[in-house]
């Protein structure tokens, strides 16, 4: 298929854009509509207007409004609603040109073959700094995270050696951070001894000692689970012949990985539910590995996000050390329902005209900041049983794609601080969200806007809950976080649609095969270079090492107006704002360098004088 057969008119002068959200336009734009393989464009060819440049994967909605005269079609009034929340109309006024501009969108929007995506013709004109496809590597992320060391890059506050313990009596040390290749292999234990002050906890006192994970490639064709990556940490005691029994245990083959080691020792695993399958009610080598992960805790939690009576559990009988615990997400039985919320929410912040009573009762109806709030809640159950009771737990929903991904992400950004770093926050969202397969492509295929009875059932909002999530952390803890809002609305927007290739497909496995890492260019690789970072920073951070504790009282919750009202309300005020505290808090640097400066020069001062009145004295 080629573009152009797709493209029924790709220039027409004369369109009308009509963009609410261009607070500084008066009326309508007249100009140039261009229609590519990837974009829209729109120019006036003013040096007062602005251009819009909309990319065809943005568009979630295209309707159709057409003008009559005489029962003719004489143009029309085509709607385009995005994933970015944004709406906007082009006004055309020759009747053809109007069905053909609109069946162009609909289909250049609506492509379903990946390769014809944008982030495969997409170039740089940037020198790329840093490889985002290499930066947050399993190996490496892996080996931080069962050594107690921060995660995210040599950037972390915390940077320990790793040392890679081999059969032999031989050892390769590796720096975290170094880039470089390190030889783990299937059946190879990790170890990590804490570097002096880094402040790192290694799970060994010597690297001789034994160790408790090893990396598996058990999966390296995907064989096990389709949704997994080809590289999984797994307890060294376990065998890949145990994990293949254990896979086929579990729904969709999500038997038990390690997502998060907690300083004192305690482990956050994620699974998915086990599979009701007659005549089979347990399984010795799924047990296997969670009695290893117990060690030597009494006890253990599983904590089912599901629902109580909508997923399968472990029974008690044969898990009789692991205590389970139900926090339901939401009354969900698909992703598709997180995302009918989605739609009702925005649906509400798009009414202006609606009374402050009909817009609090649609804004409870929605039941959005409802799913938010029993996210936290469930983070917050969770943190509690690794710091607090320092008890290993097991986070399974259904398929452990959705719910469960949410909790422990939050977990980890409650408890680890790298977590709320630029870096720590990206290598999170590789390890929880990207590596481990959550299906991207399919749901973000179809958005807010488009009609519930048009998506298709694997559509959700799985993500923009979780950012959600992470934004009601932010304004409870305003200084604990290194970035900003703004990088969490630019991973809303770059998960739906982008020029890069960090979100594309929907696993591992489907990004092997079309070779998405050597083709197209990462989002990491632009968010890190230092001019687009400055942007992202939170002016009033002051690193926090401890954990934090989020209010879960309905109270605390706030509407995130930045993202979801952005183009409803002008948010011009709060980029001042922004820009005032960025101007004090550098203000207050500058002076307190100053002050320095000026007390060096006074205690210089006050020597010299001493000097001379001593001179004097002796005279």
């Amino acid at each position: 298929m080629e573009f152009a057969d797709l493209i029924k008119t790709p220039k027409l002068d004369g369109v009308l854009l009509h963009d609410p959200s261009n607070v500084g336009a008066l009326g309508a734009t007249v100009g140039t509509l261009c229609i590519t393989g990837h974009h829209l464009l729109l120019s006036a060819r003013q040096e007062t207007s602005q251009e819009l440049w909309l990319l065809h994967k943005n568009i979630d909605s295209v309707e159709k409004k057409p003008s009559l005269s005489q029962n003719i079609v004489v143009g029309g009034l085509i709607t385009l609603k995005c994933k970015d929340l944004r709406i906007i109309s082009l006004e055309i006024k020759c009747g053809k040109e109007f069905f053909n501009v609109a069946a162009s969108l609909e289909a250049l929007s609506g492509i379903q073959n990946t390769e014809l995506l944008y982030p495969f013709f997409y170039r740089p004109m940037y020198t790329i700094l840093e490889d985002g496809y290499t930066m947050f590597r399993p190996e490496l992320e892996f080996a931080k995270l069962i050594s107690g060391v921060g995660m995210g890059g040599a950037s972390s506050p915390n940077v320990a050696n790793v040392t890679i313990c081999m059969p032999s009596t031989s050892t390769s040390t590796l720096a975290v951070g170094s880039g470089l290749s390190h030889p783990l292999q299937n059946g190879f234990a990790i170890d990590a001894l804490a570097s002096g002050g880094g402040g790192g906890v290694g799970v060994l006192q010597g690297p001789q000692a034994a160790c408790e994970w090893r990396i598996s490639n058990v999966n390296r064709d995907f064989s096990v689970c389709a949704t997994y990556g080809a590289t999984l940490i797994v307890p060294k005691a376990i065998t890949d012949e145990q994990i293949v029994l254990s896979a086929a245990f579990r729904d969709g083959g999500r038997f038990p990985v390690l997502s998060y080691k907690h300083e004192n020792g305690a482990t956050l695993m994620r699974s998915s539910q086990p599979l009701s399958i007659q005549g089979i009610k347990r399984c010795r080598a799924d047990e296997a590995i969670l009695n290893l992960v117990l060690g030597r805790s009494r006890k253990g939690f599983i904590v089912d996000t599901w629902g109580k009576g909508k997923s399968n559990t472990e029974t008690d009988l044969h898990y009789s050390q692991w205590k389970k615990v139900n926090r339901s997400i939401g009354n969900v039985s698909s992703p598709a329902s997180i995302l009918d919320s989605f739609a009702r929410l925005i649906e509400a912040c798009n009414d202006l005209g609606c009374s402050t009573d009909k817009w609090l009762s649609r804004l409870e109806a929605s039941g959005w900041l409802s799913l938010v709030l029993n996210s936290l809640n469930a983070s917050c159950v969770v943190a509690q049983c690794l710091d607090q009771e320092g008890s290993p737990v097991l986070v399974h929903g259904a398929k452990g794609l959705d719910s469960t991904l949410i909790v422990t992400s939050l977990v980890q950004i409650i408890l680890n601080p790298d977590c709320r770093t630029v870096r720590g926050l990206q290598a999170l969202i590789e390890r929880e969200w990207i590596q481990a397969g959550h299906p991207f492509a399919s749901r973000h295929r179809y958005s807010c806007y488009t009609p519930n009875q048009t998506r298709n059932k694997g559509s959700g909002a799985t993500f923009v809950l979780f950012l959600d999530c992470i934004y009601q952390l932010y304004t409870q803890f305003p200084c604990s976080f290194e970035f900003s809002t703004h990088l969490l609305i630019l991973l809303f927007e770059h998960s739906h649609f982008s020029q890069y290739g960090t979100f594309l497909c929907d696993s591992e496995r489907e990004r092997n095969e079309l070779n998405v890492h050597t083709r197209t260019t990462s989002l990491w690789s632009y968010l890190n270079r230092p001019d687009v970072l400055q942007t992202l920073l939170n002016p009033l951070y002051e690193p926090n090492a401890s954990v934090i504790w989020p209010s879960v009282a309905p109270i605390s919750l706030e509407l995130w107006s930045d993202l979801y009202l952005r183009w409803v309300i002008d948010q011009r005020s709060c980029a001042t704002v922004m820009t005032q505290i960025q101007e004090l808090v550098t203000r207050e640097k500058e002076l307190r360098t100053q002050v320095l400066k000026l007390r060096k020069q006074a205690l210089e001062l006050g020597q010299e004088v001493s000097t001379l009145m001593n001179k004097a004295d002796d005279a």
